[in-house]
């Protein structure tokens, strides 16, 4: 497991550390500030290769300290600098401590394994790759080492081998719904074209039809994708190490970014807790450990792990601008995980930033109406003007913050002095 990593001068901020959680680490805040950087630093420090491009530090004195558990007691630590002269950062000169199979899904569709049993040189095979990176097509057509989603899954669906009834398993924990009718399931293998010879892999829909995984959205893409390299790099891992007589990894790290990317919110809320389960399907038998860095920007990611949260275990993450003074500066901090309740609580939470979980002109209609209810006396003018803009902004019927205000604009209208009456002549 990834137990921390510590930057100095390199990345958005001028220093940075984190302390993982060795099961489930949350990475939010906003776009540009270092999260997916984190997570490519993270793969590297893993598995001593870039999964995208090399970060380049521009200041000098940069480097990576990171520490991780491997199969004797003793972590493994190590800084590694950055040398501008050759643009490469230091590595041990020995053997690589082994940190398990590690996996990333970057938000484009991409996808890299690093696994000991395929991965890590030996003397006997200095032509091993030093890790399998697909891009987003390679994932779906395959590659030199993989056949790829579309042919690998007519085969194990053709065979009805072992690959097919975890992928069946997966698909099915991975669903949007708990309705039978709605869980993703497989349909009839369909050849397309007169042209194409394949016979393509279905997914049978809750009106009945089968529809060609290539035609499904872009949420079902994405979470069948997910599925099948989840299934493939264990498989393929299980296969490897059973040539080489070795026991299949005691450790797994998962690093996703953006895991709610192309998901409906019905799926947003249950994508962190069927992971989890996913890779207990997987893993579970062999007792392998699995630890999941997931980077997000959905409030109902972070409600959805409400139930299961357990500071022993898991950890969260936050990312911020500091504008306390010039230049700005990022911040990573490591939350308290509080629950919430409303998922509109999370979006005022420190993850996301916002003073209302409202429109922006919600937002500064009710900051017009709290400024107003502070004052003692509120002329009937501006009573009745901040009354219009609430209603202007859209507020419904059912927001709480009508009680508030109602209750201030008949107490103010009451206290009101009575307009004198006109004597009659």
């Amino acid at each position: 497991m990834l137990e921390s990593i510590h930057l100095k001068n390199v990345g958005p901020a001028p220093a940075m550390t984190m302390n993982l959680a060795p099961r489930l680490n949350l990475v939010t805040g906003d776009n540009g500030l270092g999260k997916s950087f984190l997570l490519d630093v993270a793969w590297w420090a893993l598995t001593r290769t870039w999964a995208r491009h090399p970060v380049v530090p521009t200041t000098e004195g940069a480097s990576i300290s990171y520490s991780y558990t491997k199969r004797t007691p003793k972590p493994y630590t190590y800084t590694s600098k950055y040398d501008p002269a050759v643009e490469r950062w230091s590595v041990n000169k020995g053997r690589p401590a082994i940190p398990g199979l590690i996996l990333y899904a970057q938000v484009d569709g991409g996808f890299s394994v690093w696994d000991p049993a395929r991965n890590y040189w030996t003397e006997d095979a200095p032509s091993r790759p030093n890790a399998y990176l697909f891009s987003a097509s390679e994932v779906w057509a395959g590659n030199e080492y993989c056949e790829g989603l579309l042919r690998d899954w007519g085969s194990w669906q053709r065979e009805k081998s072992r690959p097919f009834e975890l992928l069946r398993k997966v698909l099915g924990t991975l669903s949007p719904s708990s309705d039978e009718k709605e869980k993703l399931q497989e349909g009839e293998l369909r050849k397309l074209t007169v042209s194409d010879p394949l016979r393509y892999p279905t997914l049978r829909m809750p009106y009945g039809e089968d529809v060609a995984v290539i035609h499904a959205s872009a949420g079902m893409r994405r979470i069948i994708a997910l599925a099948y390299l989840l299934i493939w790099t264990w498989e393929e891992h299980l296969a490897s190490a059973k040539l080489r007589h070795e026991p299949p990894a005691r450790e797994v790290v998962f690093l996703i970014d953006e895991i709610e990317a192309h998901l409906h919110p019905q799926w947003q809320r249950r994508i962190v807790p069927a992971l989890l389960q996913v890779m207990d399907i997987l893993t579970g038998q062999h007792g392998s450990r699995v630890q999941l860095v997931a980077v997000t920007h959905s409030p109902l990611v972070l409600a959805s792990v409400e139930p299961l949260f357990d500071a022993d275990k898991d950890a969260w993450f936050d990312l911020d601008l500091d504008r306390t003074k010039e230049p700005y500066s990022v911040k990573l901090a490591q939350r308290t995980y509080v629950r919430r309740g409303e998922v509109g609580n999370w979006l005022t939470s420190e993850a996301f930033d916002l003073k209302e979980p409202r429109s922006l002109e919600g937002e500064r209609a009710v900051k017009e109406a709290l400024a107003l209810m502070d004052q003692e006396a509120a002329p009937d003018a501006a009573v009745a003007a901040v009354d219009k803009a609430l209603r202007d902004a859209g507020l419904p019927d059912i927001d709480p913050f009508w009680v508030r205000w109602g209750y201030f604009r008949d107490r103010s209208a009451a206290q009101a002095p009575a307009k004198p009456r006109r004597r009659r002549t």
